[in-house]
């Protein structure tokens, strides 16, 4: 296990505390400017930024219009703060920190403004991988990083009965990228739970299967996100309960919200067990290594409670528990094996009520 420099830890911390304390007007892009124009002897505030080759401009309105006036000095101020932050991002990768593809983090940003996140919705995958080298001050290696696609996830619950409603996926994915286009779902063509591009990139949308088997593989329809679609999937309640804040190393740094890292580690264990692609199977199992090794020494009491809850689950999951901590490496399994050897600590006597 490689551990990243005191200083760079510190910097992350900087930049995480900067993004969520961040908030951005909707409206207008933190990547353009505003800027004053003539017309008729009266001045206006015009918003340009660049698309591509082009530069764009939108009228605003009369810089005489105080509200207006006011609104584009605390753009100012919060353009300020993006710069400060893409600093600290480009320090952060010139120290060996991972950064997602363009495409990958203008869409997980994409999704951030639009309020996923907001929502409790979680990022999972690879991508939500990347971000644990700042939050646990290690190194996460090369090839446990390559992803082709963005994976989100929200508990059908929380979808239905949270009571606001985001702009439909696809409509935030064909902002990013026009050639998005719904996948048909093989149990029920009326509802879409992956989208892909031109370029055969993935999105998908999960959510924790809530009945038995038998309703495995069903879409479920979340509210929460316009009526699209969720894959139901088993474990994944295990995945994304109490989830962490993390940040992705995109643009001036996207604040996202993660599975915590020990849940995501013995997660990891369990699906490595079940995949008949052996490529990603052993990316799992990979992923898991690098998390156990430094959670070991940084979280040691989480890792061995998040363990104990896997293995309490019943005689299946301990199987898949087994089968994945056997193809962990030996420094790995070494690091479980001395967590596991100290005795759980007693739960709190406080009664909740």
């Amino acid at each position: 296990m490689q551990e990243i420099d005191l200083a760079t830890q510190t910097m992350f911390a900087e930049l995480q505390q900067r993004c969520l304390d961040a908030e951005f007007d909707t409206e207008f892009s933190e990547r353009g400017s505003f800027v004053r124009k003539r017309s008729k002897g009266r001045l206006y505030w015009h918003f340009q930024w660049r698309a591509g080759d082009r530069m764009l401009n939108k009228y605003v309105g009369p810089v005489s219009d105080q509200s207006i006036t006011d609104r584009v000095t605390r753009f100012g101020a919060l353009k300020s703060g993006f710069k400060r932050r893409q600093t600290l991002i480009r320090s952060l990768v010139a120290a060996g920190l991972p950064t997602p593809d363009p495409l990958s983090g203008s869409i997980v940003e994409a999704m951030w403004k639009a309020g996923f996140f907001r929502l409790r919705g979680v990022l999972v995958g690879t991508l939500a991988f990347q971000t644990y080298a700042g939050t646990l001050g290690v190194r996460v290696g090369g090839r446990p990083l390559m992803t082709q696609d963005d994976d989100f996830a929200q508990f059908w619950g929380i979808s239905e009965n949270i009571g606001e409603i985001i702009v439909a996926p696809l409509d935030i994915l064909r902002a990013v990228d026009p050639s998005f286009r719904q996948i048909p779902d093989i149990n029920d063509p009326f509802v879409s739970t992956r989208y892909r591009n031109a370029r055969d990139y993935a999105v998908d949308f999960l959510t924790p299967n809530r009945g038995s088997d038998r309703h495995q593989g069903r879409p479920a329809r979340m509210k929460a996100l316009a009526g699209a679609g969720a894959q139901p999937l088993r474990h994944l309640d295990f995945l994304i309960h109490e989830p962490e804040r993390s940040v992705l190393l995109y643009g001036g740094g996207v604040p996202v919200t993660i599975p915590r890292a020990e849940r995501y580690a013995v997660h990891k264990l369990i699906v490595a067990a079940e995949r008949r692609d052996q490529a990603k199977s052993g990316k799992d199992v990979e992923q898991a290594a690098i998390l156990i090794e430094a959670l070991a020494s940084r979280r040691p009491v989480e890792l061995a409670a998040a363990w104990r809850i896997a293995w309490d689950v019943g005689s299946r999951w301990r199987e898949k528990l087994e089968a994945g901590r056997a193809r962990l490496t030996p420094a790995a399994q070494t690091s479980l094996a001395t967590v596991l050897s100290h005795p759980p600590r007693k739960r709190s006597s406080i009664t909740r009520r």
